[in-house]
């Protein structure tokens, strides 16, 4: 019976740390300005497809790399909140299925729209932008 409460206790002390290590905060659009690179999306581990966007809140455009070529597009906001934009893409041919992952889900979020917190996932601290679908986490690299 102890055993069963120790397992108990550990499990719940483990499911508290890890919803208290994704939490998230509101973030302007200021914020957004610069480089950031895709660690985590739907909680699988992608950064070996090194995904990188980088923000121009000013001009409302993106830029990057989708993990298969580069990528641009223009932003679109609503109420300061959700964000929108059509990737448009090199038609070259993705490596690796890690890279057609990323590459496949990074360009549905951003067509579908997506809302962009502040937000800490394992220690790291980074942005989460959410889609009706997807949940992706980027850490900031530079402006």
């Amino acid at each position: 019976m102890l055993i069963k409460k120790t397992l108990m206790g550990t499990l719940l002390v483990s499911l508290s740390a890890t919803y208290l290590s994704a939490q998230t905060k509101s973030i302007d659009l200021d914020d957004l300005h610069g480089n950031w690179h895709l660690r985590t999306m739907d909680g699988k581990d992608v950064r070996k497809a090194r995904a990188i966007l980088d923000f121009d809140i000013r001009n409302n455009k993106i830029n990057g790399f989708d993990g298969c070529g580069p990528v641009l597009g223009e932003l679109k906001t609503n109420n300061q909140k959700v964000l929108s934009t059509k990737l448009s893409a090199k038609g070259r041919e993705c490596r690796q299925s890690i890279h057609r992952y990323v590459r496949y889900r990074l360009h549905k979020t951003m067509k579908e729209g997506f809302t962009v917190s502040k937000a800490t996932q394992n220690g790291v601290k980074g942005i989460l932008i959410k889609s009706s679908k997807h949940e992706l986490f980027f850490k900031w690299m530079s402006s």
